[in-house]
């Protein structure tokens, strides 16, 4: 593939710092972004993804969905010509464990009721 067809693409954590640049043909996958950010993850972080399928990428203030490819994504910055991409990486655990940690957290809840009638 001629190196002017790859699309640069960065990925900036939630403190701010950065993973990338890289170059990446528009046929790779969301999925495979994923993958490499979780593979490249910075190890001094507090918030690590367990997989791929903690991470969200957002570009243009879009998720983007796991089976889009890169040329799909970067539709909006067609007109600039050679620029970095900057996408967004938000990390959310999966639900499961989510809610495993929500039955732990939970202490027991007295119902109450103090209502005054006058």
């Amino acid at each position: 593939m001629p190196e002017e067809d790859l699309v640069e693409l960065k990925f900036r954590l939630y403190d701010g710092s950065d993973i990338g640049p890289f170059r990446y043909s528009p046929a790779s996958t969301v999925a495979m972004l994923k993958e490499r950010i979780v593979a490249d993850w910075p190890k001094d972080k507090k918030i690590v993804p367990k997989g791929a399928n903690d991470i969200k990428l957002i570009n243009a203030g879009k998720i983007l969905e796991n089976n889009k490819t890169v040329g799909q994504c970067k539709a909006p910055f067609g007109e600039l010509p050679r620029g970095v991409i900057t996408m967004h990486v938000v990390v959310q655990p999966s639900l499961v464990k989510m809610k495993t940690e929500k039955k732990v957290d939970e202490a027991p809840k007295k119902n109450i009721c103090s209502c005054s009638i006058l």
